[in-house]
């Protein structure tokens, strides 16, 4: 298992080999709403089957009052500091004043300010406009930039925060409790998408451990898909796969700080780029040895789109495969059956008779002596 921290430096997308096939066999799912299409694409040149489940809306609208509200007051009382956390939002907000004719104003009053800023699309948004960062966080972390400040006199400083699609309300009342005085600029919001259908789909496939990784480029989009399992009552189920059978990886260390939180290891890329989180994981899934257990006398080895016995490729449907998913977690042990129907999928009949009839269908596959009943115990696989 992997451990959440850079992996080594991979190919941006221009150098992606699209000749060789090395994701063959491999089924990923992408949660990203932007340049989707674009991600799907590197995936599938690369031989993946991939699931498309986008977790957030393209972009919330801005309040157009508030943020017009605020950009004036920092055209008139100036800024001493300003902390660029996206490029999104930084030119989002450069458009919208654009629009009300104070670019030029803006900009005058930032070019006096001392700019911090997280990452190198905020940076690369910033210098678009002709600004150059003073700063800028070592690995790209928030913390670093509340760490940086809190270091600080801050009493009267006159400090804009830029929100990057999630509240900063929390560190702004802790930076004024500091002495300063705080504008929050609210560029957009990361809501849920529209249709949450797909990612229903998304958690069932990765609780049922029938996809070998998911794929996310926003901290939101992970505290989403949590979200949205909690709701599904399988929240405890998504973190166990993620964190033993199913690849959480993200495309840069503030978007696996999100799965940190939650015990899931979260590789990434030492590039915050989509090529180098394709090239990442690929390396990441290579290195995972494929490892089976001996049933019955025979090798199985469960695979993201199917099961294989002594080599051979055998299909189990999701409650089977559910069943024996859990088994192969604790090999030997005996699963009461009442285990075993948490974990069959949603839309199956969660009773003590459709764990039979998913063991009789399992066992109709991988024969019949590779489950054994536990007499008012429940079931154990036969392992040498």
């Amino acid at each position: 298992m992997s451990l959440s921290v850079p992996l080594p430096p991979a190919a941006d997308l221009d150098d992606l080999d699209t000749g060789s096939r090395p994701l063959a066999g491999r089924r990923v799912a992408i949660t990203a709403t932007r340049k989707r299409a674009e991600l799907k694409g590197m995936f599938e040149r690369r031989g993946a089957a991939v699931v498309e489940a986008p977790v957030l809306a393209e972009r919330a609208a801005h309040d157009p009052v508030e943020l017009r509200r605020a950009t004036r007051q920092v055209v008139a009382e100036g800024a001493d500091v300003v902390v660029a956390t996206t490029g999104t939002g930084i030119s989002t907000w450069f458009d919208a004043a654009a629009a009300w004719g104070l670019d030029d104003d803006l900009l005058h009053a930032l070019r006096r300010a001392e700019v911090l800023a997280r990452g190198p699309k905020a940076v690369g948004a910033l210098r678009r406009r002709g600004l150059f960062e003073d700063w800028r966080a070592p690995t790209e972390r928030l913390e670093e930039v509340w760490s940086l400040l809190r270091s600080r006199e801050l009493a009267g400083a006159r400090v804009v925060l830029q929100e990057h699609g999630q509240s900063l309300a929390v560190e702004a009342e802790a930076l004024r409790r500091a002495g300063a005085l705080v504008t929050v600029l609210s560029t957009y919001r990361c809501e849920a998408a529209e249709d949450l259908t797909p990612v229903f789909g998304l958690v069932e496939l990765v609780v049922t451990r029938q996809l070998e990784a998911v794929t996310f480029t926003s901290a939101p989009a992970a505290a989403t898909l949590v979200q949205v399992a909690a709701a599904m009552g399988l929240r405890d189920e998504l973190v166990a796969a993620l964190r033993r059978d199913v690849v959480a990886m993200c495309v840069g260390p503030v978007t696996a700080q999100a799965w940190l939180a939650h015990g899931v290891p979260a590789p990434y890329p030492s590039r915050s780029r989509l090529g180098a989180m394709v090239k990442a994981l690929e390396e990441e899934l290579a290195a995972r040895e494929v490892s089976g257990v001996e049933v019955a006398g025979r090798l199985l080895v469960v695979l993201p789109d199917g099961v294989t016995l002594d080599g051979q490729p055998v299909r189990l449907s999701g409650a089977p495969l559910a069943v024996l998913t859990a088994l192969l977690e604790q090999p030997g042990r005996v699963l009461a059956r009442r285990q075993l129907m948490a974990r069959l999928p949603s839309g199956t009949a969660r009773s003590e008779h459709a764990v039979e009839v998913a063991v009789a269908r399992l066992r109709a596959v991988v024969g019949a002596g590779a489950v054994q009943t536990v007499v008012k115990r429940g079931y154990r696989l036969n392992v040498v």
